[in-house]
């Protein structure tokens, strides 16, 4: 790493003298602007607007819109009597806990070392920060700003985060903030078990920037002059809208399977994990069934209803024909019965 600048951190009447490193790199491949034709690279020139001549950089100066079309020069001498503090200075303002800076004020970071004889004091400030849990605040004057920082201890090293000013960060003006939502228990609980379900030890090696290793790819691929196959993406079609606690369940489930964990299931068996359209879909016909069943019930105690009363109406009927054919019986049984000899 190189140093990109050097300085002290003023701590009290101690002074620390530290280089600073940038600590994070950006890791986006860079492209040129080229002519298609040929591959030559595309340059722009500098021209003034109103003469149209090409202006070298020594002949730029900083111009401020005041509006109406007209412009307040501010030269190299107008920056120089503004009030900055020493440009070699990290001086250290207060201690605070950490928990209080909101991560959102958060800008860029850098390393610090400790430069010649400075590494016992260096030593001495870091152990002091990690024995009071807190961090530093700080102001900077870096690349002819004055800018807000935190020091605090990474890896054994001091780092320095420039911070964002208040004023800087935007206020979140949106309509559902004026909106009276209410959730419901229920689903706050089942909310809650989702993130319990999938809560873990961030690691952050575990992620990895895949659109740039493909990138890299397709460029290596030219390089070398063989063709890249991609495998076709297949787009998943949008979820339709379901229940929210329907949605939430299945989600609490495929959660627990991604993890190892046997889920829940009903007594049916079988089936693939669920989504929250099948849990829903799967809700939406138990309802279904359980419907069609109400009636067929009422339509069957009906007819068992009509059976009885018929059977009932019928009864009397057949009694009294029972007795009707009885005598016609004996009368019958009468004539054919032979006649005894005298």
């Amino acid at each position: 790493m190189r140093a990109i600048w050097k300085g002290a951190v003023s701590f009290g009447l101690v002074s620390i003298g530290v280089k600073l490193y940038s600590a994070t790199e950006e890791k986006d491949i860079r492209f040129h602007q080229v002519h298609r034709e040929d591959g030559g690279r595309i340059r722009y020139k500098r021209t003034c607007s109103v003469c149209g001549e090409e202006v070298t950089y020594d002949d730029i100066a900083k111009g401020y819109d005041i509006g109406g079309g007209e412009m307040v020069i501010l030269t190299d001498e107008d920056f120089a009597d503004l009030p900055l503090t020493s440009s070699r200075a990290i001086d250290v303002l207060e201690f605070v806990p950490a928990e209080q800076v909101d991560p959102i004020l958060y800008n860029k970071a850098y390393f610090l070392e400790p430069e010649g004889t400075a590494t016992k004091p260096y030593v001495l400030l870091r152990d002091a920060l990690i024995d009071s849990e807190r961090v530093a605040i700080v102001k900077v004057a870096l690349r002819q700003r004055e800018q807000l920082a935190t020091l605090r201890v990474r890896e054994g090293v001091l780092l320095l985060n420039t911070m964002l000013w208040p004023d800087e960060i935007r206020t979140p003006d949106f309509g559902f903030l004026d909106e009276d939502l209410k959730v419901r228990p229920p689903e706050l609980a089942m909310a809650s078990s989702l993130i319990d379900s999938m809560t873990g030890e961030f690691e952050p090696d575990v992620f990895t920037d895949d659109y740039r290793a493909a990138l890299q790819e397709v460029i290596d691929a030219k390089v070398e002059g063989r063709e890249v196959v991609q495998p076709e993406e297949v787009e998943e079609a949008p979820a339709a809208a379901v229940d929210l606690m329907a949605a939430l369940k299945a989600s609490v489930e495929r959660a627990k399977a991604a993890r190892g964990e046997q889920p829940a299931r009903g007594g049916g068996g079988g089936g693939g994990e669920p989504t929250p359209i099948s849990s829903a879909r799967s809700a939406q016909k138990a309802a279904e069934k359980k419907a069609a069943k109400a009636p067929a019930k009422k339509t069957t105690a009906k007819k068992t209803a009509e059976k009885k009363t018929a059977a009932k109406k019928a009864e009397p009927a057949k009694k009294t024909a029972a007795k009707k054919a009885e005598p016609a019986k004996k009368t019958a049984a009468r004539k054919t019965a032979p006649r005894k000899s005298a």
